[in-house]
């Protein structure tokens, strides 16, 4: 899960920076640790010895960040992403980063292997229960091509598959304005990867489709994402120390928003009997089923010695009027300085409301009532913020590191997503590391 094979990693002495994650992180061989944990979690053997399988085919690994945050108001709560019920706020809490996943691996052929992970974190329910983020097999028809099919970890974004293994990327977490508004972990459904020579680099191109099988909290209700179609695909190239990527991605909805927007549209429908035609095709327009959104995005990283740069740009268009269309984009640059390296980092995100009227008098209280309503759900997406972020990456050990980071948050008045709120400042301490 995650592409981990395609996450740039940090590193203390300036040599190979680009590390293949999926051999060198996740299939260690680490038989004290497979060991520990087979005689933690796994019943006692058969009078009647098995066959043992050896590390080389059965891999137990993990990873996990210790957090703590806290912001500088009570007024709003932050959170990572949309897929949290619940934010920091002025007193430190350890649910918004914190997290641990384990993941097995089994290679059963040369060309055949199954991988699966669990992650426990603070998620859509307000509770710590471990969610099955990755089962999936994988098959190597040649050198060149691999299919996979299972749960599979989304690549709507450059790194957005890795967002939860902190220890995978410099800062605390992934730049919020950027990668905050994506409410997607996992598909389930299947993906082809090809690969081939380019000039001094590689070439890698990946199709991927299925559905998506979460849901996304808003207030105290939720975003039925279950059974919502997903395809998309990105050619990336490496060379050298450059990574460059185009990505581009869609889903299409097949379940409403929840109560007080579901009950717009019926308000606006109720109306449209009265002699209003154009509520009924405001209602059409803020409906969110079947309708389709889509992302796209270019992102690049280079990491070469001391210093790390990564920068992507991103736009997303929907379908249904009642989300905004917005574009977003981030820079983080990073300097080796022994075991330390500092950080700075800029993301913003800005979004533009379409025009939907119901054609209904204000005249009449209940019509001006139902106008209120509509201004303010085509409103409750708009975003125009930006992030300045300051840190510092400490790796005081091997597969282990500290990381400390204030975020201040900049939005306009009108801005209400994600954060509510003019000015925001965020403190945050993590532990990170693999196993």
């Amino acid at each position: 899960m995650f592409a981990l094979e395609n996450v740039v990693q940090p590193t203390t002495n300036g040599s190979n920076p680009t590390r293949d994650l999926n051999k060198s992180l996740f299939r260690r061989k680490r038989p004290i640790i497979a060991i520990w944990l087979a005689a933690l979690f796994c019943p006692p053997p058969p009078a009647i010895a098995e066959p043992e399988l050896t590390p080389s085919r059965f891999e137990l690994s993990g990873f996990g960040t210790l957090g703590g945050v806290r912001t500088n108001s009570d007024d709003v709560e932050f959170t990572r992403d949309q897929s949290q019920h619940e934010g920091a706020k002025k007193s430190w809490t350890a649910k918004q980063d914190s997290l641990l996943g384990l993941q097995a691996y089994f290679k059963a052929t040369e060309s055949l292997e199954f991988v699966a992970q669990a992650v426990s974190r603070y998620g859509p329910n307000a509770n710590y229960r471990p969610e099955l983020m990755a089962a999936y097999a994988r098959f190597a028809a040649t050198p060149n091509l691999s299919i996979r099919a299972g749960r599979m970890g989304v690549e709507f974004y450059m790194l957005s598959d890795s967002r939860l293994v902190g220890y995978s990327y410099l800062t605390v977490r992934p730049p919020v304005d950027f990668f905050g508004t994506l409410p997607f972990q996992y598909v389930n459904g299947a993906d082809f990867t090809v690969t081939a020579p380019l000039g001094d680099g590689v070439l890698k191109g990946k199709a991927f489709f299925g559905k998506s099988g979460e849901k996304a909290p808003i207030q105290d209700e939720f975003l039925n994402l279950q059974g919502n179609p997903m395809a998309g695909g990105y050619l990336d190239y490496q060379s050298g120390n450059w990574q460059w990527r185009v990505t581009a991605a869609q889903t299409k909805f097949k379940h409403e928003l929840p109560p007080p927007v579901s009950t717009l549209r019926d308000s606006l429908d109720q109306a449209s009997q009265l002699g209003f035609p154009t509520a009924a095709e405001a209602a059409n327009q803020i409906s969110l089923t079947d309708t389709t959104s889509r992302f796209y995005s270019v992102g690049g990283v280079y990491d070469q010695g001391p210093l790390q740069i990564q920068a992507m740009l991103s736009e997303t268009r929907h379908e249904s009027s009642i989300y905004q269309n917005s574009r977003a984009g981030y820079v983080i640059a990073g300097y080796r300085l022994g075991q330390f390296t500092p950080f700075v980092g800029y993301s913003r995100n800005r979004s533009k409301a379409k025009s939907v009227s119901s054609g209904l008098p204000d005249a009449f209280p209940p019509f001006a009532q139902i106008n209120a309503g509509l201004a303010g759900a085509l409103a409750r997406t708009h975003i125009d913020q930006n992030t300045w972020s300051l840190g510092a990456r400490w790796d005081f050990r091997r597969d282990m590191a500290l990381k400390t980071q204030i975020d201040l948050i900049r939005g306009e008045p009108d801005s209400v997503f994600l954060y509510p709120l003019s000015n925001l400042n965020v403190f945050s301490l993590a532990l990170d590391f693999v196993f």
